[in-house]
């Protein structure tokens, strides 16, 4: 289908009493905010169609910021998410809306996405889908940390050893523990993206968290309100 994209809605809001203003994560293309005119209007098609967690094939047009829909079709039925799951798939959506730039190509996101709503549709364990996700998120904005290795010495990472984290240098061995340091055990767990233990899924955790932290801001995730209430 010529010109057709696969995409997903990321959030919407209200841009009259008749129109929608959606922000769209595009195959190819990253975060697109398109208008969807008469999205609002009780007898639309779009309404039911622009959801979060449907894929989507979409057409748009314009040069400016925000472009104009022209169709959109669902291509299967909105991905099956309830409970800590759903919320896991909210927060997904809403830290992309947040440090996506407009129109700039992330690699393999978009499929490192879908499969991360694949995967929390099956109810694999929610935190490892979100690390996972997270850290290819890091490796996409350019984020590049060597955890297989030593940043000062090349040596390989042991895992009985200790190491410092230094911002967007990487790990360096130290004897000091505190709460940038992480056991070698940990900083390959990191590398390979497998979380198997308790311990090194809180280690990613907290690793995630300061990446994160210079592209997201302070500014609380309404998504993680939801978990509270869990």
């Amino acid at each position: 289908m010529e010109n057709w994209q696969r995409a997903f809605v990321l959030h919407t809001r209200t841009y009259s009493e008749s129109s929608l203003l959606v922000d769209l994560f595009v195959e190819n293309v990253g975060k697109v905010t398109i208008l969807a005119k008469g999205a609002r209007r009780k007898k639309s098609v779009l309404k039911g169609i622009l959801q979060p967690f449907t894929p989507l094939i979409v057409q748009y047009s314009g040069q400016g910021e925000i472009k104009n829909l022209r169709q959109v079709e669902a291509i299967s039925l909105t991905l099956p998410l309830v409970s800590v799951f759903l919320y896991s798939a909210f927060y997904l959506n809403e830290l992309l809306d947040r440090v996506l730039l407009a129109e700039t190509e992330t690699n393999t996101l978009f499929d490192d996405y879908l499969i991360s709503l694949q995967q929390l549709a099956q109810q694999v364990p929610a935190e490892s889908v979100l690390r996972a996700f997270e850290l290819a998120l890091l490796e996409n904005l350019g984020y590049h940390v060597d955890f297989f290795h030593c940043s000062a010495t090349g040596d390989d990472i042991v895992e009985t050893m200790h190491y410092q984290y230094q911002s967007e240098k990487g790990f360096i061995s130290s004897l000091l523990q505190n709460s940038t340091s992480f056991t070698g055990e940990q900083v390959l767990a990191l590398g390979k993206r497998e979380f198997l233990t308790i311990d090194t899924l809180k280690a990613a955790k907290r690793f995630t968290r300061m990446a994160l932290k210079p592209y997201i801001g302070s500014k609380p995730f309404k998504s993680r309100e939801l978990f509270l209430k869990i």
